[in-house]
């Protein structure tokens, strides 16, 4: 992986990426660096599925995408790990995330899960490991205890970061009361129209606590059309780029790591060209923001919101 220049790099208080060759990283509170690129896997679960996955992610790799996201819980591991022996590269050279479907009230249960991540990865360790969502714990004790089985893995060396994803800062605050080690970075669904309640980038950044947005292309995807749209059209024509490249970046340019995903080899080669190479102002990341504000769109984890609620 490429690092940033020596006297220059983005961590999680909020420094951004300069514009680029490659894709820029990131430096996490525990020193450990994160690419601010990623691709994301989709679901496996019946076997044309678990082999178009694979695919998918090895032509993901071979385009360049070296931060490579899965999860238990979307049965994608296997898929993941088939992908990475398949493309030969040195271990070192990828940064593997996979993430923490469930305890099921068991004590000695995170230890085992991870254990059988790493099996079905085919891997000896994992650049980071996510608690997949706070839901999975019944009370905030409950949540601590599985912190302190996190930190144990972190301590062993066999994952290299640690972290939680779909918190709100009430959940982290409750993290943080016990732990030792506080969580390296919280990855959350995080677009234009789901900026989350008001304060929520700046939490992080005081606590130093990276961000990374899943699903960052909705409001030109699902969520589309909307009123990012003139902006996002006019800043691409601006810089030459395509509105997805202009929706990764906007992610970027607040010192957020974006997780894209596409079955399309061509817009992953312009992802992987353009996104780097360019960079937003200030004032134009705060136009998108401002505009996005005016809609609210939630694609997942819905069950756990009303309509009408933005954290």
């Amino acid at each position: 992986m490429n690092s940033m220049d020596s006297t220059y790099a983005p961590d999680a208080s909020g420094a951004t990426p300069k514009q680029t060759g490659y894709v820029p990283t990131l430096k996490m509170n525990d020193g450990n660096e994160i690419p601010m690129l990623a691709y994301g896997l989709g679901t496996a679960r019946s076997k044309g599925e678990a082999e178009e996955v694979t695919k998918l992610t090895l032509m993901a790799i071979k385009n360049g995408y070296y931060h490579l996201d899965g999860a238990e819980v979307y049965k994608n591991e296997r898929e993941l790990g088939a992908a990475i022996a398949a493309s030969h590269l040195p271990r070192q050279s990828l940064y593997i995330t996979t993430k923490l479907r469930g305890t099921g009230g068991k004590s000695d249960s995170v230890a085992t899960a991870f254990d059988a991540s790493l099996a079905r990865l085919g891997l000896d360790y994992v650049d980071l490991y996510l608690i997949h969502a706070p839901h999975l714990a019944s009370t905030p004790q409950e949540l601590q205890s599985i912190w302190a089985q996190m930190e144990a893995i972190k301590d062993s060396g066999r994952a290299r970061s640690i972290g939680v994803s779909n918190f709100l800062p009430e959940h982290l605050d409750t993290v943080l009361q016990t732990a030792r080690v506080p969580p390296a970075i919280n990855q959350v669904e995080f677009h234009p129209y789901l900026q989350h309640a008001p304060g929520f980038v700046d939490y992080h950044r005081n606590q130093q606590i990276a961000l990374a947005a899943y699903a960052p292309l909705t409001a030109v995807a699902k969520a589309a059309p909307g009123p990012v749209d003139g902006v996002y059209e006019a800043l691409a024509k601006k810089y030459g780029v395509g509105v997805g490249d202009v929706a990764l970046r906007w992610c970027l340019d607040q010192g957020i790591v974006a997780i894209t995903t596409s079955a399309r080899d061509e817009r992953l080669q312009g992802f992987m060209k353009s996104v780097p190479a360019f960079k937003l102002t200030p004032r134009e990341v705060g136009e998108v923001a401002e505009l996005g504000r005016q809609k609210h769109f939630r694609g997942f984890w819905n069950r756990h919101f009303p309509d009408d609620d933005r954290r």
